[in-house]
C-alpha cells in the first residue's frame, strides 16, 4: 500500500497542482458534470444502509477532474455549484487520478459562486499514471 504525502493545507491549491499520491488539499472547484454511478445496499435489511455514488467532473480555470462523491457529498453535487473541498486527497483508479473528501476527515462546502471559468480542455483524470517501483 502506498503512503500518501500530506499537503500543508492553508491557501487553496489549483486543479492542475493536484498531484498522485498526495492528500490535505483544499481546493475551490465548480461541478461541471454529476453522474450517478451506482446505489448499493440490500433493500431486504432494513439497518442496511443504500450507499450512493456520484463521479463528478469539477475544475477550475486551470483544468478539470473527476471527483468520486459518496452518499450524503452527492446531494451537494450539483450542476454550477462552486465548493470548497478541505482535507481533500488523490485516489488512483485504473492509473488514473480521482479527486475525493473522505468522510471523517474532510468536509466540502458549498461557497459563492466563483468568478473563474473553467477549463474544460485539460482533464487530469484523462493522464494514465504507472506505478514504477525503484530499487535502491
Amino acid at each position: 500500500m502506498s503512503k500518501q504525502k500530506q499537503v500543508p493545507s492553508g491557501s487553496p491549491i489549483r486543479v492542475v497542482e493536484l498531484r498522485p499520491g498526495t492528500s490535505g488539499h483544499m481546493v475551490i472547484v465548480k461541478v461541471v458534470n454529476v453522474k450517478a454511478v451506482q446505489q448499493r445496499g440490500r433493500s431486504d435489511i432494513p439497518q442496511q444502509r443504500q450507499m450512493k455514488l456520484a463521479e463528478c467532473i469539477v475544475g477550475d480555470d486551470t483544468g478539470v477532474i473527476i471527483f468520486v462523491a459518496r452518499n450524503e457529498q452527492v446531494e451537494l453535487m450539483q450542476e454550477g455549484t462552486t465548493l470548497v473541498l478541505h482535507n481533500a486527497k488523490i485516489d488512483m483508479f485504473r492509473g488514473s487520478m480521482r479527486l475525493a473528501v473522505d468522510k471523517w476527515a474532510g468536509s466540502i462546502e458549498v461557497s459563492e459562486p466563483a468568478t473563474f471559468s473553467v477549463k474544460k480542455d485539460n482533464n487530469l483524470s484523462l493522464i494514465e499514471f504507472e506505478s514504477i517501483v525503484v530499487e535502491e
